[in-house]
Parts: C-alpha cells; sequence; structure tokens
C-alpha cells in the first residue's frame, strides 16, 4: 500500500528496519531532523543512505602510486604473450570444441 514520505514522495514499498538509541542520540537526530523540516525517520534514512553511498564510492575506487600507475599502464599497453600454461589450453579446447 503506498504511502507519503516526507517531502511529498511516495513510496510504494517499504522495508524494515528497527533502531534503537538511547536518550541523547534520540534527542540530537530529533533536533537534527527538526531543523532540517523532516521526520527523524526521514533524517536518519537521507542520513544512513549518504553515509553508505560516500563508504560504497571510495571503495570502488583504487588509488595508486604514481609508480604503479606507471606500472599499470605499462601492462596494459604492452603487447600480450601468452604463457605456456595459455598456450596448452587454448590447444586443449582446439581439439575438444567443433566449430560449426
Amino acid at each position: 500500500m503506498p504511502y507519503i514520505a516526507d517531502k511529498g514522495r511516495t513510496m510504494t514499498s517499504a522495508a524494515r528496519f528497527d533502531l534503537k538509541m538511547d536518550p541523547q542520540e534520540k534527542d540530537i537526530v530529533a533536533k537534527a531532523a527538526a531543523l532540517m523540516g523532516t521526520t527523524m525517520a526521514g533524517f536518519v534514512r537521507a542520513a544512513a543512505k549518504e553515509k553508505a553511498q560516500a563508504l560504497l564510492e571510495r571503495e570502488a575506487r583504487i588509488t595508486l602510486s604514481q609508480g604503479d600507475f606507471a606500472a599499470f599502464t605499462q601492462a596494459l599497453d604492452s603487447a600480450f604473450k601468452p604463457n605456456p600454461a595459455l598456450k596448452q589450453a587454448l590447444t586443449d579446447v582446439r581439439r575438444r570444441v567443433r566449430r560449426v
């Protein structure tokens, strides 16, 4: 059943997430939510989503030193030479797979 969330957004389904806070934490969240003009649930949801997105974006990036970056780009730019194990695997596959 749809319901109206803060700022006029309609949510068609909801997954519940219960959260326990001590009185001081609840007071802080309530004051912050009031300053933002939203409910406590809306404030916590937005803050959690923002923090989660920042963490996921940070973890999705790879940071390399200049030396590591140079080695990485050189490996990408250099000609590929298959090792003996790969050559053997390709030979085996060619024997087993029949092209139509």
